[in-house]
């Protein structure tokens, strides 16, 4: 795959074209010439740190792809290496909210026709509304059960507050918390929601409703989302490395 290949394809994951310019992503730093070199070896980190160009250089890598790119420093890459980011088309797309890799991981259904049902809504000017989080009916757990799935899903879990269902059979993953999401949630019938970080604003509502709530953790999610996206990567032929 050439470069210029995989920054298509990764506008098509992410549906780039959905968020205004400044947020789309892409390409972060090369050199001129490279947009038609191959990509043979990339590299997938949620942000970069002290020993990331050790890392490039043992493992050969010549693509890097960041979640965070602002810290780095482009002086300390390897030569010719290409830097590409993007921040909330992944976190969109790859950590919780509407996206069909987190449906198929906690068992709401999805089809190509037919989607969860969306709940909470993104826009920018000009530009068609992206929902936030998605409802439908799931595998009816209780809350240990929960628990112990998002454990083997995430490696772990940040809080899970009990609600008053002891099984619910309908469940909300959101990428946001709020009084608003809360109770919304509850009127369409959820019994569970599914978010990254608890927030303390929307207790009220979950006390009021009963909500049975886990939150998984931001990063956590984070790191869920970059091991599916080297799946995808892999299955395009690239050989890929997870930081």
């Amino acid at each position: 795959m050439r470069l210029d290949e995989l920054v298509h394809y990764l506008a098509f994951l992410f549906t780039t074209a959905a968020y205004p310019p400044e947020e789309q992503g892409g390409i972060y730093h090369s050199h001129p010439d490279s947009i038609d070199q191959p990509v043979r070896r990339i590299g997938l980190a949620l942000e970069p740190w002290p020993g990331l160009p050790d890392w490039l250089v043992e493992n050969r890598i010549d693509t890097l792809w960041l979640h965070r790119p602002w810290h780095l420093d482009p002086a300390v890459l390897p030569e010719n290496t290409t830097v590409l980011a993007h921040h909330l088309p992944f976190d969109e797309h790859f950590t919780i909210g509407y996206n069909r890799s987190m449906a198929e991981a906690v068992g709401l259904p999805w089809t190509v026709a037919e989607g969860p049902e969306p709940i909470g809504y993104k826009q920018a000017p000009g530009l068609p509304p992206r929902p936030i989080g998605m409802l439908g009916r799931s595998p009816q757990l209780d809350l240990e059960s929960w628990r112990n799935q998002i454990i083997d899903l995430f490696g772990g879990y940040e809080e899970a507050y009990p609600g008053r269902q002891s099984a619910p059979d309908r469940i909300a993953v959101v990428g946001a918390m709020t009084d608003a999401l809360i109770r919304e949630a509850s009127d369409r019938g959820a019994g569970l929601y599914i978010t990254g970080q608890y927030r303390k604003g929307a207790q009220r509502a979950v006390d009021a409703t009963g909500l049975t709530v886990i939150a998984i953790g931001h990063r956590r999610s984070e790191e869920w989302g970059l091991r599916k996206l080297a799946d995808l990567l892999r299955a395009q032929g690239l050989i890929c490395w997870v930081a």
